[in-house]
């Protein structure tokens, strides 16, 4: 007589018994590879940010400038408004003599939402300038603002009044900024300028004062005037200046980070739009 075979389901066995086995350890391997994938890094070093998350970020960042700039600025929507509609009439007027009106049409509304963008740009960065000024820090949030490869550390020597100085290392040398009573920072530019020169040698070290009276710099030319200074040393003897100075220390006084009345702290946004 043949043997039934056993119904007992209590014990699995065979490839019923290990299915599971296998199921669970595939998933394991797989999700273990997934979360073992390393990201995608950009120049710097950081996780590269797909296109459409950074198109959605600096269109925040400009909507963000926008609303700042126009709580400052009344006149900012009817002076972008005239700007689009002069241009681009402009333009438009220039396709219609041609006899192409509708083919210079598009070409119309991107120079207009152009020049909009221009006149956004400068009322953005002169109602920044006139926000920071006069606030412990300004010349500091203005440096290291600057487009190019600028090293900036601020602080390297202050009084308790909050005056500052400021080092700068880039193409041209070592700028030294100070900021602050005029009486004040003088002596400590000179203190600093001779510690600085101990270690540079013979590279060209410039000082800056701050300030509206004559022989200054007015902080809304900061910027321009530095970038203007002539360019008197390579990259590669940037970066062997950079670690020859690196042994005077950063910054030993704290210094307010994007200043503003009231406290407030200055948005990454209107640095954006300034820079650009």
């Amino acid at each position: 007589m043949a043997r039934s075979k056993p119904t007992d389901a209590t014990g699995p066995s065979g490839k019923a018994g290990r299915g599971p086995t296998d199921g669970g350890r595939g998933r394991s391997s797989g999700s273990s590879a997934a979360s073992g994938k390393a990201p995608k890094l950009d120049k710097k070093g950081q996780p590269k940010v797909g296109r459409l998350k950074k198109v959605g970020g600096q269109l925040r960042m400009i909507k963000q400038a926008y609303s700042l700039t126009a709580r400052n600025d009344p006149k900012l929507p009817w002076l972008m408004l005239i700007a689009f509609v002069v241009v681009a009439g402009l333009v438009e007027l220039a396709g219609i003599l041609f006899g192409a009106p509708f083919i210079v049409l598009p070409l119309a509304i991107i120079t207009g939402v152009l020049a909009a963008m221009v006149i956004f740009g400068r009322r953005a960065q002169g109602s920044a300038y006139r926000q920071v000024e006069g606030q412990p820090g300004a010349a500091a949030w203005v440096l290291e603002g600057m487009r190019g490869d600028w090293r900036v550390t601020s602080g390297v020597a202050g009084t308790q009044q909050l005056d500052a100085v400021h080092r700068v290392l880039g193409r041209p040398g070592i700028i030294l900024v100070a900021e602050g009573v005029p009486s004040r920072v003088r002596g400590l530019l000179a203190q600093e300028k001779k510690k600085v020169a101990r270690v540079v040698g013979e590279t060209p070290i410039y000082d800056i004062i701050v300030g509206d009276d004559e022989g200054q710099v007015p902080l809304r030319k900061l910027s321009s005037h530095v970038m203007k200074l002539p360019r008197n040393l390579t990259g590669a003897e940037v970066n062997s200046l950079g670690r020859r100075i690196s042994a005077l220390g950063g910054a030993r006084m704290p210094v307010p980070g994007g200043p503003l009345p009231g406290g407030k702290q200055m948005s990454v946004s209107q640095r954006q739009v300034r820079r650009r």
